[in-house]
C-alpha cells in the first residue's frame, strides 16, 4: 500500500516537543558563494539535532498499550536524547542500548534528557553490537522499536523540517541540501517538497567514506558498506533503509560526495555567520551546498544569484574535536597548500626558497637535511584560492626546486606534518600503514597481540583528537616471504588501514 507522506507529514505531532527552528541567511557565506544560502537552523532544537521530530512522532502515535509496554532503541547520539525526550514527555518508559565505548558526556546527556523514564543499558563494542541486543530485549521484553530512520512516522517527523521552509520562503528556491545517514532525513523533506514543489531539487550530502546511499542508488538496489568513516559519526550508516531507499529513488535528484576537509570548512563557515557550533553530520549540508555551486563554476556553468538551503542538523560537537576541525578547516577551504620541496643543498638556496613564497603566511616549516647534496622541506602556505597551489608548485618547480604537493594528502596532513625527523639505515623491509584505531580499551594490544613476534615496529605515531577513533601511523619490518601472514593478520584485525608504504612523501621524509 502506497503511503500518503504528505497526509502524515500534515498531520505530524512534533510541536509537543519541537519548535519551529528558523531559516537564516548566511550573509558571509552567501556573498563569498554569489547566491542567497539559507541554513535551516535544527541545530536550535532544545536537544540540538532534528531527530526529535520523528522520535516523538514515532511514540505519539503509539497505542496505549504500546506506550505502557515501552519502547526500546539502539544508539550512542542524537536519536537517543529524542527517543529519551519523548519518553519523558509521554511518560512511558524507554530502554536505550548504546555501545560500552560511549563517552560518558553522551550517556549523561540521554539520562538528563529522560530522567527516571529512561534506562540505559551499555553492550558491545559496535553500534551493530547494540542494535542487534537492542532487537532481541525487544521480543524478550515486548518493547516497541524506534528506528532511527527507517520507519513511516519517523519520516514523517523528520519531513515537517520541508514544510516549514517552504512557509518560511515563499520565494523561488533552486535547491535544499540535506545530509543523508541512513535517509530518514532526505526522505521525509523530500516527501513533502517533491509534492508540493517538485521544481525544487533536492540534493543529498554524504561522506566520501560513509555513501551508502549514493552507492545504492547507482546499484539500483541497497549495497552494505564494509564499513565507515567515524568524523561525522551522525550518518556514519552501513546499510540504509528499505523504505527510506525507496523514498531517495522518487525524491532525490542528486547526491554530492564530501571529504572531512570540506566538513571542517562548512563547521568554519558556519561559525563565520551564526558564531554556532555544528557537529560534521550538522554541516554536511552547509558542505554540500558549496561543492554544488564550485562544481557549476568549474563546468562554466555556475549557478549564481540562487536561493540555496541547507540543513544544520545538528550541533551534539565532541569539544575536543575542534583541535582537528580548526587544523583542516584551512586545507577545506582551500586557504592552506602544503608542500613537500626538495632544496639543493648549496649557499643561497634556502633563502632564494623563501623569496618565492613571497609576502604569503606560513603556517608550517620543517626543514630536514637529507644528504651532502640536497634538503628536505616540508612547508604549508596561505594561499587564496584553490588554483593558487597549483600555480606555486610550478613556480617552485620552474626555479630548481622539485615539489610535491601534498594539499590532498591523508598522510602528510594526519601524520609526516608531525613528524618529519630523517630517515634510518636499521628500517629494512619496512612495510608503512596508516590505521584507524577505535578508541576502545584493549585496541592496540590487539594490534600488538595479533602481530607475528618477529615483526619489528620501527615506527610508531598516534594522534586523537576528540574523535571515535584514533589515527595511527605504523612502520612493521616484514620478511618478504611472509607477506601473505601480514595480509591475513591485517583481515583478522577488522581495522581500516591503508597502505602508504609507496607514498612519496613518506620517502622523502622518513
Amino acid at each position: 500500500m502506497t503511503i500518503d507522506y504528505l497526509k502524515k507529514i500534515l498531520t505530524a505531532r512534533v510541536y509537543d516537543v519541537a519548535q519551529e527552528t528558523p531559516l537564516e541567511l548566511a550573509p558571509t557565506l552567501s556573498q563569498r558563494m554569489d547566491n542567497r544560502i539559507y541554513f535551516k537552523r535544527e541545530d536550535m532544537q532544545s536537544v540540538f539535532s532534528f531527530k526529535l521530530r520523528g522520535a516523538y512522532n514515532k511514540m505519539a502515535h503509539l497505542s496505549p498499550e504500546q506506550l505502557k509496554r515501552g519502547v526500546i532503541c539502539a544508539s550512542a547520539g542524537n536519536h537517543a536524547q529524542g527517543v529519551a525526550l519523548s519518553a519523558c514527555r509521554l511518560g512511558c518508559r524507554a530502554l536505550i542500548v548504546m555501545p560500552t565505548t560511549t563517552p560518558p558526556v553522551k550517556i549523561n546527556a540521554v539520562k538528563a534528557r529522560g530522567g527516571a523514564s529512561v534506562e540505559i543499558v551499555l553492550h558491545g563494542d559496535s553500534y551493530t553490537d547494540a542494535y542487534n541486543h537492542a532487537l532481541t530485549l525487544e521480543r524478550e521484553q515486548r518493547l516497541t522499536f524506534v528506528h532511527p530512520f527507517d520507519d513511516p512516522d519517523v519520516i514523517a517527523g523528520q519531513g515537517t523540517i520541508g514544510m516549514e521552509i517552504l512557509r518560511q520562503h515563499a520565494g523561488p528556491i533552486h535547491a535544499i541540501f540535506v545530509a543523508i545517514g541512513g535517509g530518514g532525513l532526505v526522505s521525509g523533506i523530500g516527501a513533502y517538497v517533491k509534492a508540493v514543489r517538485p521544481d525544487i531539487k533536492i540534493v543529498g550530502v554524504q561522506t566520501v567514506d560513509s555513501d551508502a546511499m549514493a552507492k545504492s542508488l547507482r546499484a539500483g538496489q541497497r549495497v552494505t558498506l564494509p564499513d565507515v568513516g567515524l568524523f561525522s559519526d551522525g550518518t556514519a550508516v552501513r546499510l540504509v533503509g528499505e523504505e527510506t531507499f525507496r523514498l531517495a529513488k522518487e525524491v532525490v535528484d542528486e547526491i554530492i560526495i564530501v571529504d572531512t576537509d570540506a566538513i571542517c570548512a562548512a563547521i568554519q563557515d558556519v561559525f563565520q555567520d551564526t558564531r554556532s557550533i555544528l557537529e560534521p553530520a550538522g554541516a554536511l549540508a552547509v558542505a554540500g551546498a558549496k561543492a554544488y555551486v564550485e562544481r557549476s563554476q568549474m563546468a562554466r556553468q555556475p549557478v549564481k544569484n540562487e536561493t540555496l538551503v541547507a540543513v544544520a542538523c545538528g550541533a551534539n560537537m565532541n569539544f575536543d574535536r575542534l583541535r582537528f576541525v580548526a587544523e583542516r578547516a584551512e586545507v577545506g577551504e582551500d586557504r592552506e597548500a602544503v608542500f613537500a620541496v626538495t632544496i639543493p643543498e648549496q649557499r643561497g638556496s634556502f633563502k632564494r626558497f623563501c623569496s618565492l613564497v613571497g609576502p604569503r603566511n606560513v603556517t608550517e616549516f620543517n626543514y630536514r637535511i637529507s644528504d651532502e647534496r640536497e634538503a628536505h622541506v616540508f612547508v604549508g602556505v596561505q594561499v587564496g584560492n584553490r588554483s593558487e597551489s597549483g600555480a606555486l608548485a610550478r613556480t617552485f618547480e620552474e626555479h630548481g626546486f622539485r615539489t610535491l604537493d601534498l594539499t590532498h594528502d591523508e598522510l602528510a596532513k594526519l601524520h609526516i606534518r608531525h613528524l618529519v625527523g630523517g630517515k634510518s639505515t636499521l628500517a629494512r623491509h619496512e612495510l608503512l600503514y596508516r590505521f584507524e584505531f577505535p578508541e576502545r580499551p584493549g585496541a592496540l594490544m590487539r594490534f600488538l597481540d595479533s602481530m607475528a613476534p618477529n615483526w619489528n615496529i620501527s615506527l610508531f605515531h598516534y594522534r586523537n583528537q576528540g574523535g571515535d577513533v584514533g589515527r595511527i601511523l605504523v612502520g612493521l619490518q616484514v620478511p618478504g616471504g611472509e607477506m601473505d601472514e601480514f595480509r591475513e593478520f591485517l583481515a583478522s584485525l577488522g581495522y581500516r588501514h591503508w597502505d602508504e608504504s609507496a607514498n612519496p612523501v613518506y620517502k622523502l621524509f622518513l
